[in-house]
């Protein structure tokens, strides 16, 4: 049953291919205009669920494009900044949040912060997940203007 609200979601969300080494310009999510030193936040494409542990899938709130995917047993999140998908490594947790995740995450590499903070909502419908009904993603550069986006979303879990 998951597995298939996942596959609709996921399908609603993005038909573009995985990530690969050669990622395409995505158009900014976050309302940048030209000039702007704000780092554009693209749609990450479809995604596989983790073969252990459980991921949170996040899309735009406004456009339910996918925009990020962070999985609690590897500690990472994928996003795609300035048109590159990247992995970036969890660097703390608090709060409490549920399935293998804090309420909030923060995540590190380079000279880049994300910072994740949501809520997590169990339903009796979904046997092995729940829904992420509000969270945001705030993008912290040196020297750059800060992002916050809205997203939403659901955790899934093998």
């Amino acid at each position: 049953m998951i597995g298939l609200l996942f596959a609709a979601a996921l399908q609603a969300s993005s038909t573009a291919s995985p990530p690969t080494a050669t990622p395409q310009t995505a158009p900014s999510l976050t309302g940048g205009q030209s000039g702007s030193t704000a780092p554009m936040l693209g749609p990450i494409g479809k995604q596989v669920m983790p073969a252990k542990g459980c991921a949170a899938f996040l899309w735009g709130t406004t456009d339910r494009t996918l925009v990020a995917m962070a999985g609690a047993e590897t500690g990472r999140i994928r996003v795609a900044i300035d048109g590159k998908p990247i992995d970036y490594l969890r660097a703390d947790e608090s709060g409490a949040g549920g399935f293998g995740f804090a309420g909030v995450t923060t995540y590190r590499g380079g000279d880049l912060t994300i910072a994740l903070d949501m809520t997590i909502v169990s339903r009796d419908d979904l046997a092995s997940g729940a829904m992420i009904p509000a969270a945001t993603l705030r993008i912290d550069r040196p020297g750059r203007d800060t992002v916050i986006l809205p997203v939403a979303g659901m955790v899934g879990c093998a």
